[in-house]
């Protein structure tokens, strides 16, 4: 079969460039109207109930009939044995990668995630009390494919901040088999939510899991935030149960954009776009290059190796339809363009990058130099793959230590601070009419 991927090759000097490029990074976050009238559907049914609904779109959806939801539950031993069943390379892989994530986390927490406090001079006391959430949901998508590195990224930073209940639901459907259906439950999956921490997991998934962890059921405890990527029906529930919980963001497509300088080998830069175009056809990369016979070559390197790719259809229609090859006037153009985008993944393949890293202020991550592909950031260099997309980067950052948790001003005004502070207080607030606020803080002066 020929695969055919024809990314669009724009010019920033062209007079058209601004018209094409708008209409390439279009893309239509709105979710269609059955999918909210079905989520709307099933949260309020698992809402109302509990278990009994969960079993039944379990049954529905995924082909998994249950007795109860406990039958649904992963016990740690089988957590435990499931990593031990997997093969050693892909134990020590696990354990390497939670290393690294895990490194990372801790020093993310001692930069920004402790208590702090200080006393001025009248003796009052002013700070600020860090603690993590009591409870979190992690929701793994698993229709699919299976994405242990998911278990991973949401896991660990929480279990860093300190939350004592980690709940992962992932859907497990039963596949169809010789002897009837067959529930085929990922060792992988498990595997990295026994080294991660996970506190008790369930294999159930789609807006019905999302619905149990915000609203909780007779067995699946409800939760304080929701954290992890889905489906559009996982997407829409999300949306849906913010602010009866928290939740990290709402994802959209995949996102590579490549600042290169024509110095990197272009089959890499090639197999760079790829590693995101495979994962949809909505997915979107993105090449910036002030060297024109370079993105030739990119395109070369492209027609070339797509053929050996086995989600080569994938990688054609997501290229084909959303990508691009843009030809700028210079780097420091292509550092400007790259703004605008506030690309998820931003890969600086260069001789020098660390030259254009002070001119790039939004991307999700930015991985520095022709050696740090985006793949090792999806699996074990340490930092969240869990990245804003869709523009948001320009006011969202990646998950951390800091979404598992939450601060709390500390306040202690010493007597001698509230004469000061009162009189104040005072006139501010009969300035605004609220007569107790006032006489609350001139009760307190001498």
């Amino acid at each position: 079969m020929t695969f055919v991927a024809a990314p669009a090759h724009l010019s920033s000097a062209s007079a058209s460039f601004e018209a094409d490029f708008k209409a390439r990074l279009h893309w239509s976050a709105d979710t269609d109207a059955a999918i909210e009238q079905r989520v709307a559907e099933i949260l309020s049914d698992v809402r109302l109930r509990g278990d009994a609904a969960v079993l039944e779109y379990t049954a529905r959806f995924d082909g998994l009939n249950a007795p109860s939801v406990q039958a649904l539950e992963l016990t740690q031993a089988e957590l435990k044995v499931a990593f031990e069943s997997i093969p050693a390379p892909q134990r020590h892989a696990l354990e390497a990668a939670t290393r690294r994530v895990r490194s990372y986390h801790e020093a993310q927490k001692r930069a920004s995630g402790e208590s702090w406090s200080y006393r001025d001079e009248d003796g009052t006391l002013l700070g600020q009390k860090v603690t993590p959430l009591d409870r979190v949901g992690i929701y793994v998508p698993g229709g699919k494919a299976a994405y242990p590195s998911s278990v991973l990224m949401n896991a660990i930073p929480a279990h860093v901040a300190g939350v004592p209940e980690i709940i992962m639901v992932v859907p497990t459907p039963a596949r169809s088999g010789p002897a009837g259906a067959v529930v085929e439950k990922n060792a992988l999956v498990l595997a990295a939510a026994y080294v991660a921490g996970v506190t008790r997991a369930f294999t159930i998934g789609g807006a019905q899991a999302v619905a149990a962890l915000a609203y909780g059921t007779q067995t699946i405890p409800a939760v304080h935030k929701i954290t992890g990527p889905g489906n559009a029906y996982v997407a829409a529930a999300k949306r849906r149960v913010f602010g009866t919980v928290g939740i990290d963001m709402i994802a959209g497509p995949s996102e590579i954009l490549v600042l290169a300088d024509g110095s990197t080998p272009p089959d890499w830069v090639a197999m760079d776009l790829f590693s995101q175009a495979e994962h949809d056809e909505l997915a979107q990369s993105i090449l910036l290059c002030p060297d024109l016979d370079y993105i030739a070559q990119v395109q070369q390197s492209i027609n070339r190796l797509l053929p050996e790719m086995p989600r080569a259809d994938i990688i054609a229609k997501s290229l084909t339809g959303r990508g691009a090859l843009i030809h700028t006037r210079s780097m420091e153009e292509a550092c400007e363009i790259s703004n605008r985008i506030a690309p998820e993944h931003l890969e600086v393949s260069s001789n020098d990058p660390h030259r254009w890293e002070p001119l790039l202020r939004h991307a999700g991550a930015i991985f520095l130099g022709a050696y740090t592909s985006e793949s090792l950031g999806d699996y074990c260099a340490g930092p969240n793959h869990v990245l804003p997309t869709s523009g948001t980067a320009r006011f969202s950052s990646p998950l951390g230590v800091y979404d598992f948790q939450k601060r709390s001003s500390l306040i202690e005004v010493s007597e001698q601070g509230a004469q000061t502070l009162g009189q104040i207080a005072s006139v501010l607030a009969h300035g605004e009419g609220l007569q107790a606020h006032a006489r609350a803080a001139e009760m307190r002066l001498e």
